[in-house]
């Protein structure tokens, strides 16, 4: 089973779209990242849209935190649920899938992401 199907992609995808024109705009990544916590002005996302792209590691070190609510260097099925719920992306079905959207990417089975388990899961479409 993969983490993420095309369904939920699309629906995550949607809840991001709010004006429905197909595109995320700046507006709206700020008003998802306000939603799950992260405080931060158009002008600072317009830098890092024109900065260097190919800083993909700072960029996943970056999202890891978000997930890391505790700060200690893992991802718990609880912290997971926990932004999943703060973005509106959380329901009862979920719930069974979380230890699962986990394991899949789990190589060493401690029932943690670590970063570079997480690395992999942003990086690899299909497990």
């Amino acid at each position: 089973m993969s983490p993420l199907n095309t369904d939920d992609l699309h629906r995550i995808f949607e809840k991001l779209d709010r004006n429905g024109d197909g595109l995320v705009s700046l507006d709206e990544l700020q008003w998802l990242l306000e939603r799950i916590g992260v405080h931060t002005g158009l002008d600072e996302l317009r830098e890092d849209r024109e900065g260097d792209n190919d800083d993909l590691e700072s960029d996943l070190a970056k999202a890891f935190k978000v997930y890391d609510l505790n700060g200690d260097g893992y991802i718990s099925c609880e912290e997971l649920q926990s932004v999943l719920s703060r973005l509106g992306l959380w329901n009862a079905h979920c719930g069974k899938d979380c230890r699962r959207m986990i394991n899949v990417y789990d190589t060493n089975s401690d029932g943690l992401l670590d970063f570079e388990e997480f690395k992999n899961m942003m990086l690899v479409s299909n497990p």
